[in-house]
């Protein structure tokens, strides 16, 4: 500073010492004790705050005397600040020649007040001290001997304008708070309020002086606020956020504040009250209510959708329906659904009127299993009901609209909402939510979410309908494709089950593409075919049901296994395009590009089994290997090669051919049977050859009659059947289970004429003199005449335009089969005769007396065969006779 800022006054009278030793005296007279006059109180000394010290200047113009509060401000103990010049130790020397004019004043006899800029001595290493400023008063003094004297009082400024500063902005932080703010004696009393807390509790923050929080708070909220109050003044520790609950003057609403606490020291550390900031919450806490209530709803929608649904029963949705809401959105709850859906009807009779009989699927409690009686009698879970007309329920059902149904007096229930189930336009149940008495009523936001939920699982539940409908409908189409009944084979014994998907386990199966199918063929010959298409619905019911028509077709086309299964493969292909099998074909030979087409896989085995030589031949597409059982032996399974599944193309067929012994079982089975999540394939085979594997199973007794014989095989293979449906794990309804058994039987050598004839004219006589002589034997003489001249018929076409030696071959079993082989690969061909015509009448003799006849290929040539039924007594046997003249 270039000057001292100063304010000088000079005392008028010169006994102005006299003067003040008589004011001093009769103020004397007046001064309170010393024990009061220095006593402390709240909220403390001004002087805790400012840096203030003193010292007293000699006649010399040094320093004579030095505080302990001067030590404190300048640092500089008394031992070397006394008879220290000030002026020369603390003003620069650009200032000291002014600040010894002032000194002289000052000694003089003038006082003095002004800020004086100002440098901390040198200390005694020589560190220059730091700059500072000072408020300076000066009084003019005399010493003991009467020499003049002066006595300074120095005042930081800069501490003093910090002050000025913070009381400033604590003025206005009290004052234009938005909260409210108190601060809070040591006897918990209200030293001093904010208009804040006043416009709130009402008054001028004067009047809210002296008051308690017993003044604010109800009683039991007031006691838990002072005791909280005590702990922070004794600990010291702040609170957030505390939540304080009362009520304002005027108004009956409760108010929710949010409290913050800390305790108020002086500015020597001493605990000087409580500083309270509270900021009204009720808004929030009901927003934030409303968001706990949203969250809560939403997740228990979240939680509905991952619930209800998953399984396609109706019972088993309306029971996870109830675990859902029960207790988490009500205290008990039921589910009920109407008759006619249940018993698959539909369109339920009644749904106008809302009186239409309904079945109680479900229900639950959270009330100690207490009966469900929000409306009329309670009901039974699985019971028939229906609700009065002028019922609410009736009401709900009638209008798709939710109704509210109030409690009994008396009773358990406080409320009750009756919310239909609509799915899709179309009402299919009632579900009811009941709150008991204590619990908070339902609201608005309660009957949006009830109606969400219960739409949730009706939608659901009619999904479950739908879906019990199409999968009755797939199995009926399906069975309706499999054989009925037992199937008859020559030389066989057949036993058979089909078990489809079980719809009563917790995720119903839909049904497969499995199927199995018995074929007689020609020359007492058998197919076995079981067949599996992967995937599931209708599709794969109707696939199965195409392949088995078309397994049929090319039996009866007499194709070897191999080339059966080549042809179904190209069928398979077919199946999933657009244009059939000549698209996949066309498809096929071009390159090859994004194919949006479905694709069918199937697995098939294919087997040929020959009665006469007890010969199967075995043909599979991906399919599980057969098993068989010889007598006396354990069960193994055939080495048949696999081939590729049915819809791949492009890989050959094998064939392999297998002589089964008299007796031997011989089991054909699906995937179902010996696979499950809980059992793997090779266990599921393992399990299924053993229980297969019985040596101890007694044999059908070969000199008892065939008829007895065969019944006996056949109630035995029966029991086998059961016996492995029983001891595998046949219940876990993920699959469908199709097993074919087959018992051989051979034709015994009584039963079978073979002979050869050589090629010449003589042999036509011959084989109908070997013909006549083997029916003889075996008892058959009304067959006698027309056996003869079919065979007349076929051996002549044999040596006409066959080649090689002629083979005739009578079998006997379930009928006559008759047997012409040769050499020559041409087929006969049936045409029309003229009447102009004098041959071209043979093959249509054979046509009109046998029950059927046809030809095959051989490996060495061709078969031309005829079948003709056993008499009986019932069936008549067309007269050879009569069929000739038919033909002109």
């Amino acid at each position: 500073m270039s000057e001292i800022p100063a304010k000088a006054t000079e005392s008028e009278d010169p006994s102005d010492g006299a003067r003040t030793d008589t004011a001093v005296g009769t103020a004397a007279d007046e001064v309170p004790p010393v024990d009061a006059m220095w006593q402390s109180s709240p909220p403390g000394s001004m002087y805790d705050y400012i840096k203030l010290a003193s010292f007293s200047i000699g006649s010399d113009g040094h320093v004579d005397q030095w505080s302990l509060r001067a030590e404190q401000l300048f640092g500089i103990p008394a031992e070397r600040a006394v008879g220290m010049d000030p002026i020369e130790s603390f003003i620069d020397p650009d200032l000291r020649e002014r600040g010894q004019r002032k000194m002289a004043e000052i000694l003089d006899g003038r006082e003095w007040t002004g800020v004086v800029p100002f440098r901390m001595p040198a200390t005694e290493d020589g560190v220059r001290g730091a700059r500072a400023l000072a408020e300076v008063y000066v009084m003019p003094t005399r010493t003991a001997e009467g020499d003049k004297a002066a006595v300074c009082i120095v005042v930081d400024v800069r501490t003093l304008r910090s002050i000025e500063t913070d009381l400033a902005a604590s003025q206005a932080i009290f004052g234009q708070s938005p909260f409210g703010f108190l601060l809070i004696d040591p006897d918990l009393r209200v030293r001093r309020a904010n208009q804040r807390f006043a416009s709130t509790f009402g008054g001028t923050p004067d009047d809210h002086r002296g008051k308690g929080v017993h003044d604010y708070l109800p009683r039991a909220e007031a006691e838990r606020v002072a005791a909280t109050l005590r702990r922070v003044l004794e600990s010291g520790e702040s609170i957030t956020d505390m939540h304080v609950t009362g009520f304002v003057p005027g108004s009956e609403e409760r108010r929710h504040w949010s409290v913050n606490l800390y305790r108020v020291h002086s500015g020597s550390g001493r605990p000087i009250g409580i500083a309270w900031l509270g900021t009204d919450i009720t808004a929030r806490r009901a927003a934030a209510r409303e968001a706990a209530a949203a969250r809560r709803n939403l997740a228990l929608l979240n939680e509905a959708g991952a619930r209800i649904g998953n399984s396609l029963d109706l019972e088993t949705t309306a029971r996870e329906l109830l675990d859902v809401v029960v207790p988490g959105f009500c205290d008990l709850a039921t589910v009920d659904l109407y008759q006619g859906l249940l018993v698959g009807d539909e369109t339920p009779q009644g749904l106008a009127d809302g009186s239409a009989e309904l079945r109680r699927v479900a229900f639950a409690s959270a009330v100690s299993d207490a009966p469900f009686t929000g409306v009329g009698a309670s009901v039974a879970v699985g019971a028939v009901h229906h609700y009065p007309f002028n019922s609410p329920c009736a009401d709900a059902l009638r209008t798709a609209r939710p109704q509210a149904v109030p409690g009994e007096d008396g009773g358990l229930v406080q409320s009750t909402l009756a919310v239909p189930m609509v799915a899709h336009d179309t009402v299919v149940g009632l579900a009811q939510f009941a709150r008991t008495k204590g619990s908070e009523p339902f609201g608005e936001r309660d009957r949006g979410l009830a109606v969400e939920l219960a739409a949730r699982a009706a939608v659901c539940i009619d999904n479950a309908r739908l879906y019990r409908r199409e999968h009755e409908r797939a199995l009926i189409l399906q069975r309706s494709l499999l054989p009925p009944g037992d199937p008859e084979a020559s030389g066989l014994d057949i036993a058979c089950r089909y078990l489809p998907g079980n719809s009563a386990t917790a995720r119903p199966s839909e049904v497969g593409g499995d199927w199995f199918d018995v074929i007689e063929l020609p020359g007492h010959r058998t197919a076995l075919v079981v067949g599996d298409v992967m995937g599931r619905g209708l599709r794969a019911a109707v696939a199965m049901g195409e392949l088995r028509t078309a397994v049929r077709t090319l039996a009866l086309l007499d194709l070897e296994p191999a080339e059966v299964l080549s042809q179904l493969d190209e069928i398979a292909r077919g199946l999933g395009a657009p244009g059939g099998v000549q698209q996949a074909t066309r498809a096929a030979r071009r390159p090859r590009e994004a194919d949006l087409s479905e694709v069918y896989l199937a697995t098939c085995v294919y087997a040929v089994y020959d009665s006469v030589t007890r010969r199967c031949t075995f043909a599979n597409a991906g399919h599980l290997p057969p098993v068989l059982v010889e007598p006396g032996e354990a069960a193994l399974m055939l080495d048949v090669p696999p081939g590729m599944p049915l819809g791949v193309g492009g890989e050959p067929f094998e064939e392999v051919e297998v002589e089964l012994p008299e007796g031997a079982l011989l089991a054909l089975y699906t995937d179902g049977l010996v696979e499950s999540r809980d059992h793997p394939l090779d266990e599921g085979l393992q399990a299924f050859v053993g229980a297969l594997t019985d040596p101890g199973r007694p044999s059908p007794d070969r000199h008892s009659s065939r008829t007895a014989a065969r019944a006996d095989t056949h109630r035995d293979l029966e029991d086998v059947c059961d016996h492995v449906l029983n001891t595998l794990d046949t219940h876990h309804g993920e699959d469908d289970i199709a097993l074919l058994m087959a018992r051989v039987q051979g034709l015994p050598a009584e039963s079978v004429g073979d002979w050869t004839l050589p090629r010449e004219p003589r042999s036509v006589g011959r084989a109908r003199e070997q013909a006549r002589a083997q029916l003889l034997s075996w008892d058959l003489e009304p067959l006698v005449d027309t056996t003869e001249l079919l065979v007349s018929e076929l051996v002549t076409n044999a040596l006409r335009y066959g080649e090689g030696e002629i083979r005739l071959r009578l079998l006997l079993d379930r009928t006559l089969v008759c047997e012409v082989w040769d050499s020559g690969l041409v087929q006969p061909r049936r045409r029309r005769a003229r009447d102009t015509d004098e041959g071209g009448r043979g093959l249509q003799l054979v046509g009109l007396l046998s029950a059927a006849w046809g030809s095959r290929r051989t490996p060495r040539g061709k078969t031309v065969w005829f079948e003709l039924p056993l008499p009986d007594g019932e069936t008549g046997l067309t007269d050879p006779a009569e069929a000739l003249l038919s033909l002109f």
